[in-house]
């Protein structure tokens, strides 16, 4: 009996209403400069406090590309007295604000492949930002969808699709399911300092879904899955030191290591080679030259950042067709980005072209999907 091919037969994208631009952002994180400045301009006259700096349009868009993000809590963001999103508890009856996005997502794949949710034999949540331990969301995400089968939550940060695209793929290779989704809720927001000049402009919220499936099930246009490859390394660079365990230490709660944080030289000088190498790599144990690949659907964190490691794969500065982005408009969504890519940039590539779909974040981690039209 021949090994099952696993492939992509859809994707979906749930993107929130409200938008917020780098003019917004900036004029709100100046209005809490000016107000810090003065409330303590005693101690920092006394050299006692650091006086904060102004962000500004420039400076956002010169670091990293990034024009607005979508939010799902916009006003109390932009409020200087408040600086975070603001999203209710749900009681424990009512679907969680998570599973809501990711199911939506998730439908939009569904109907996209012409896929009942019973023909769907397991969920599995691969993102950055779950919204609790237990339930998990994927197993709420089922119940809602109306999936049999399993679900089960997983994290490996910002490559949390791509390690959800090859644990996918390895359960149809084993027999263990035909049809796999696989969704992406994350609601950056409200892991970010919005108060720190270096990063209060990263991230924003979205929710991405993949279909994976038996290429003998899938529908006839699809996308073949020729290889997937993971990588793991130790750092300290990118970090968020929140969990269930803090209530165990109170006084840690609020501080800013408890949200978002990086040191953001060291890990473009060290993530850019790490993966660059990776997909040369991978390319090469597939037979693949650059020459032949179509289109990279990078994590969308850093335009510096993708702009190296293309130039590196294609060995030339690569073309906004060859490596679209969409960091601009929706700044970095963690795990979802290289999906958001994909998903928007993919229907006009010809049966028989070549793309690859690459995360890489925290942790370190990265990985690679080599994917070839198919219809």
């Amino acid at each position: 009996m021949s090994t099952p091919i696993p492939v992509i037969s859809a994707t979906g994208l749930f993107t929130p209403a409200d938008s917020i631009s780098n003019e917004e952002l900036v004029e709100s994180f100046n209005a809490h400069v000016a107000r810090f400045n003065a409330e303590h301009a005693a101690a920092i006259e006394a050299g006692t406090v650091l006086a904060l700096s102004p962000s500004s349009v420039e400076f956002i868009e010169k670091a990293s590309g990034i024009k607005a993000r979508y939010v799902l809590s916009k006003a109390p963001i932009l409020d200087p007295a408040i600086m975070a999103p603001r999203i209710p508890e749900r009681p424990d009856t009512e679907l969680s604000v998570l599973a809501e996005i990711a199911v939506k997502a998730a439908r939009q794949a569904l109907a996209s492949a012409g896929r009942d949710p019973k023909d769907v034999d397991a969920v599995l949540c691969a993102c950055s930002n779950l919204q609790r331990a237990y339930p998990a969301i994927a197993i709420e995400v089922q119940d809602a969808l109306g999936v049999e089968g399993f679900g089960f939550d997983m994290n490996v940060a910002c490559s949390s699709a791509t390690f959800g695209i090859q644990t996918a793929a390895d359960f149809i290779r084993a027999g263990h399911a035909k049809s796999v989704l696989v969704v992406n809720p994350e609601i950056c927001s409200g892991h970010l300092n919005w108060q720190d000049r270096d990063s209060h402009f990263i991230f924003g919220d979205v929710a991405t879904a993949i279909l994976v499936e038996s290429k003998d099930i899938a529908p006839p246009a699809h996308w073949d899955i020729l290889g997937t490859r993971l990588k793991t390394q130790f750092s300290n660079n990118i970090r968020n030191n929140f969990g269930f365990l803090n209530r165990t230490a109170p006084e840690g709660i609020g501080q800013p290591d408890k949200l978002f944080r990086q040191e953001g030289r060291k890990v473009f000088k060290e993530v850019v080679p790490m993966v660059a190498e990776m997909i040369v790599a991978h390319m090469a144990d597939l037979g693949l030259e650059p020459t032949g690949l179509r289109r990279l659907w990078l994590h969308q964190a850093n335009a510096n950042m993708n702009r190296l490691i293309a130039e590196r794969v294609l060995g030339h500065e690569a073309s906004p067709d060859e490596s679209p982005t969409v960091l601009d408009t929706y700044a970095n969504t963690s795990s979802a980005g290289s999906i958001i890519a994909f998903h928007l940039n993919s229907t006009d590539l010809a049966a028989g072209d070549t793309g690859l779909i690459c995360s890489f974040g925290a942790g370190y981690s990265a990985g690679t999907v080599f994917l070839r039209k198919v219809a």
